[in-house]
């Protein structure tokens, strides 16, 4: 198959000029927030929580946080993507160009995923100003973090494709990720909990992926890493199969 560079490259400068022009608010709001969740549960909580597997307390939360920016980001970045064509009617101009519907999906996902890959470099980088972080296996954690970045980037433009308002696009990131990260360990161990809340936990699928992206850091995990990394590309399979059906009866889009 031949792939339309050209469009491709248009549609992907296009959306990454979109998060120039918002830059100060794309970084510095995760920056801020970032910066408050080690000053509050770092610093201040912190210093009353002893040692969790030999880490720091404010080091052991650092892939939790950086993985809460990763799905956030992701979602976010791509869903409104591909929702302001809609909103707008240049979707049209998109659809009528010659392009495939796979190239669409790549440039928007790619797009995406990299302006998420630059805020969670950011976010890593301004969590070595409060805490001292380790990473074991810094190829993994990069293998983790692109992984991560474009199956939820993925997840984000089947979320913009479903949409009808700027309130459905909000719903999953605000109302079913952020709550899913913060029960999923980001804060704590698993071993801290109940046993009866530890089997609820393994429900969440989030809570492998914070294990997974931890083991990278430290070399510790509440679960096997082939774990987190084949639900992840589950995952990615599931979204692949689920814009591909959508985009070919142009749901919410053609009509």
């Amino acid at each position: 198959m031949k792939i339309n560079f050209y469009g491709l490259k248009a549609i992907y400068l296009h959306e990454m000029d979109r998060f120039r022009r918002t830059l100060g608010q794309s970084l510095l709001s995760p920056v801020i927030s970032t910066s408050l969740y080690f000053i509050v549960f770092g610093s201040v909580i912190g210093g009353y929580v002893q040692k969790i597997d030999g880490i720091s307390y404010g080091s052991y939360i650092v892939p939790g946080l950086l993985m809460l920016t990763l799905l956030t980001q992701s979602i976010t970045n791509t869903s409104f993507g591909i929702f302001f064509p809609k909103f707008n009617g240049t979707i049209y101009e998109i659809l009528a160009a010659p392009i495939s519907t796979f190239e669409i999906v790549l440039a928007f996902v790619s797009a995406g995923a990299t302006k998420t890959l630059i805020v969670g470099t950011v976010i890593f980088m301004t969590s070595l100003f409060f805490v001292d972080v380790e990473v074991q296996f810094p190829l993994l954690m990069v293998f983790l973090l692109i992984l991560v970045s474009f199956t939820f980037a993925l997840f984000g433009f089947l979320i913009g494709i479903l949409s009808k308002d700027f309130e459905q696009i909000s719903i999953v990131p605000s109302l079913v990720i952020t709550p899913m990260v913060f029960l999923g360990g980001s804060l704590y161990s698993l071993d801290m909990l109940p046993e009866f809340w530890q089997m609820v936990t393994y429900f969440n699928p989030v809570v492998y992926l914070i294990n997974g992206l931890r083991y990278s850091f430290y070399g510790i995990s509440d679960f096997n890493i082939s774990i987190s990394v084949g639900l992840m590309v589950f995952f990615l399979i599931i979204c692949v199969f689920a814009v591909s059906i959508l985009l070919k009866k142009g749901y919410n889009i053609k009509s």
